[in-house]
Order: structure tokens, then sequence, then C-alpha cells
């Protein structure tokens, strides 16, 4: 593909390919700062977006709270982007954790108060953005994978220039890249009505539109499926080979065998 390819945030040596070369424009796309009809917000969709999500939406378990995210609109710095991609992570009880071995001047915030921005450095070069939440204080935390951009697409473009729309915000790095997120809202409330990031309601997906499966980039914990995505979603980052969706019923119990 001739593009820039690098280790994903978060994903203990995935793969992405960030865009071409220096130089070269995909095919179709008009250069920066150009607007197009579909630069405009759909209608109903313009900022504000509504009041954020409320602290109590995170004082739940994370594989609750990453589950309704889906769908979910995270706004900020002049872009929203509908989230299409996320993965839980249950603290204490989960190897994979930030927050399994204990609180660190890094994961700090993850033992704090739910609703919380956890924003990390990863590979030298990438921003990972999380929520906080977990029943009253217990650590644990959801990574927003990807996402589709639904309102400031010029500034998206810009900040990801080298990317077609489909793929602006696919992966936590291009997410926080498109958002122009970084160390700064580390321990931002999120439920804040006058803050700067804040993540709101958005439009709720299907029971039978989400899928679950494995967790990327991760060396322990690796048989949970606690990543959970949009069936179809041209955004998502990871492997769409699911588990099921979380919500549909388990399969009919096999038979006794049979006598003799």
């Amino acid at each position: 593909m001739g593009g820039v390819v690098a280790d994903a945030p978060g994903s203990g040596g995935e793969r992405e390919v960030l865009g071409p070369p220096s130089g070269e424009r995909p095919s179709g796309e008009r250069p920066s700062g150009e607007r197009r009809p579909e630069d405009r917000a759909p209608r109903g969709s313009g900022s504000p977006f509504g009041p954020p999500l409320p602290r109590t939406f995170y004082d739940r378990p994370p594989r609750a709270v990453a589950r309704d995210l889906l769908g979910a609109v995270v706004v900020h710095s002049g872009v929203a982007v509908s989230l299409t991609e996320v993965e839980a992570y249950e603290g204490a009880v989960d190897p994979a954790s930030h927050a399994f071995r204990g609180p660190t001047g890094r994961n700090a915030v993850m033992f704090g108060p739910p609703g919380h921005a956890y924003v990390y450095f990863t590979y030298g070069m990438h921003w990972c953005l999380n929520t906080v939440c977990g029943p009253g204080l217990t650590p644990g935390g959801v990574l927003l994978r990807a996402g589709a951009v639904v309102d400031g697409w010029p500034i998206a473009r810009e900040r990801g220039a080298r990317r077609r729309d489909p793929a602006l915000a696919r992966g936590p790095a291009c997410l926080t890249q498109v958002l122009a997120v970084d160390r700064e809202r580390n321990g931002a409330d999120l439920t804040d009505p006058t803050g700067e990031l804040t993540i709101v309601a958005g439009q709720r997906v299907a029971d039978g539109e989400v899928r679950t499966g494995p967790r990327i980039g991760i060396r322990v914990a690796t048989e949970r499926p606690w990543r959970y995505w949009v069936a179809g979603a041209p955004s998502v980052s990871g492997p769409r080979s699911a588990v099921g969706s979380p919500l549909s019923p388990p399969p009919p119990p096999s038979p006794p065998p049979s006598a003799g």
C-alpha cells in the first residue's frame, strides 16, 4: 500500500496503515481546507449535541459502560466522533488493565471517581483516550478505539489529511488525533457541561448490531471477548470476527447422550 505503518496504541504490536507517503493524496480527496457539500453536519447533529452523559452512566461495571458507549458522541476541539469500537478493562480483576497492579502516577485517575478521562501516551508517539468507570471507586476503564466523524469534517480532515473519511478516527491514535486530545485532558471531567471534552448520548446502537470479540494487542486475558463494535461500521479498526452479540441468548444446551 505504500503507507506509513506504525504500532497502534494499546495494541502491543497491532499494525495500522496511517496513510500514504508524504506528497501523495488518496484518490478523490480534495485539497486541505476545500469544503464539500458533505462537510456540513447532518440535520440534527450540529453542535451543541446536548448535555454530557451523567456520572451515573459511568458508575457501572466497565463492560456495561462499554456496550452503551457505542453510538455515543465524543466532542472536543471542533470535532465530534460517534463511537463504533471500544474495549472494556476491569481493573483489579483484569491482568490486561493498567489498574491491575495498583495505583501509579500514570494511572492515578483510574482510582478516582468514575466519569473522568484517562489519557496516556504509548509507543512514544500516540495518545489513547479512556473513560474511567466502575461502581464507586472500583478502578476500571473503557478504551475508545474508533469512531465515525459526525461533525467538524474540515477540521478532522486537516488533522488526518492522509486518511480517507472512513479512516479518520479508525484506531485509538487516529481518534485522539482528529479530536486533538493529549495529556492536557487526562483527568478531565467528562460529565461537566462546561468542559471542553465531553461524551453525549448520541444514537443508541441496537442490540442486534453489537458484536464482541477479543481485545487487541494484549498478552494476557486474551480469551475475554471485551471488545465491542458496531457490525458493518467501516471505521472499526480491529478484526471483525465476532464471538457474538453480547446480549444474544445463549445457545441451547446439548441433548444428553443416548443410553448404550
